[in-house]
């Protein structure tokens, strides 16, 4: 286990799948991050590669060959090399395989930073593209931290006592899943509102995805705007999930997305994916966000 940590926060990093497994305030105790409670739903924050949600019959198909892949994709279940680990920082590393190849066959380097300062935690994302020739790398890259809701159970708190507080007043609508892929229908979810309350009703329909929105931050926090708060920054991410298993769970996710679930249908060419990025030889994509505890 890699541990990051500054005066006042500490973050635990495994090198299995290169999750995020704990994020706490080290001066007060308080914990954010699930537990990860295999009963109910058994990770932290998994890594989303080198697909986002999931696709028809776990199968896509390149150059009309057909692959499986199941949900998400296996950078979640796969072991990271550690490339570098200091009291703040640490960089972890995967690489195509054998074994990846066989449902996924595209070279591809994945390193992932946490950088710790103060009470932020920055996630930093790399894919390059090593190949030599003209193959192009196609993927898609998320995250999907799930975060205690309620933060203070011990205290009789409920999760209807939270509510997500949205950096200005916004309006959004969601894209409505069936067997966890998108029907093309959607629904409104808020009108020019700061605030949404949380209830297990809102998610009674799978998770709240989003295609578009005009916000960049996105705090977790009581109802009463007082007591401890999670926020996350996600510049530049063109989708974002928000989901919760159900009444037996106590936790919500905030997942900011390069990519999406296939769409309801037969399987399809993984270059014609929604939200599929393109790298070509050589090239490297970045993106990253930020969470901030308080």
């Amino acid at each position: 286990m890699l541990v990051l940590s500054t005066a006042g926060c500490r973050a635990e990093i495994s090198p299995a799948g290169a999750e995020l497994t704990r994020l706490s305030n080290s001066l007060t105790g308080q914990e954010y991050l699930w537990n990860a409670d295999p009963a109910v739903w058994g990770r932290h924050a998994p890594v989303l590669f080198p697909i986002v949600g999931r696709l028809p019959d776990d199968t896509y198909l390149h150059r009309g060959r057909s692959y499986r892949l199941g949900q998400h994709g296996f950078a979640r279940d796969a072991e990271f090399t550690v490339l570098h680990q200091s009291d703040t920082d640490a960089t972890l590393e995967l690489r195509d395989s054998t074994a990846t190849r066989a449902v996924y066959p595209f070279a591809f380097v994945l390193t992932i930073t946490y950088a710790l300062l103060h009470n932020t935690l920055h996630v930093m994302w790399q894919v390059q593209n090593p190949a030599d020739a003209s193959e192009a790398l196609l993927f898609s890259i998320g995250a999907h931290p799930a975060f205690r809701c309620p933060l203070r159970p011990e205290q009789d708190e409920k999760f209807d006592d939270y509510a997500f507080r949205f950096d200005h007043p916004t309006s959004f609508g969601r894209q409505l899943l069936r067997g966890g892929m998108r029907t093309g229908l959607t629904a409104p979810v808020l009108h020019e509102a700061a605030t949404l309350p949380l209830t297990y009703e809102l998610f009674a329909d799978d998770a709240l995805v989003l295609a578009h929105f005009d916000f960049t931050r996105l705090a977790l926090q009581a109802t009463s705007g007082t007591g401890p708060f999670v926020r996350l920054e996600f510049v530049g991410f063109p989708y974002l999930g928000l989901w919760t298993k159900g009444p037996e769970a106590a936790f919500v996710c905030i997942e900011p997305w390069h990519g999406v679930a296939s769409p309801v249908g037969p399987p399809q060419e993984l270059a014609d994916k929604e939200g599929i990025l393109t790298l070509e030889a050589g090239q490297v994509f970045e993106a990253q966000y930020s969470i901030t505890v308080g």
